[in-house]
């Protein structure tokens, strides 16, 4: 028993091995659908982004006159 066990557990690390050094890289719908997310994900929180890009350039033009001073 023991040893179907190894020989089961051998078997997985091979594949496993195989998977992480397979080199091909990302296809084309793969890129297509993590762009289609992104866009996605923009377009539910536009306003919360609009938001945080206004608090963050509001306070770097803040901290930028006090430099200026």
């Amino acid at each position: 028993m023991l040893e179907g066990f190894r020989k089961m557990f051998c078997g997985f690390t091979d594949e496993c091995d195989r998977f992480i050094a397979d080199e091909e890289g990302m296809g084309v719908v793969e890129v297509i659908l993590i762009i289609v997310v992104l866009v996605g994900i923009v377009i539910v929180f536009k306003k919360q982004i609009g938001d945080l890009v206004d608090n963050i350039w509001n306070s770097i033009n803040k901290n930028a006159q006090t430099v200026y001073k």
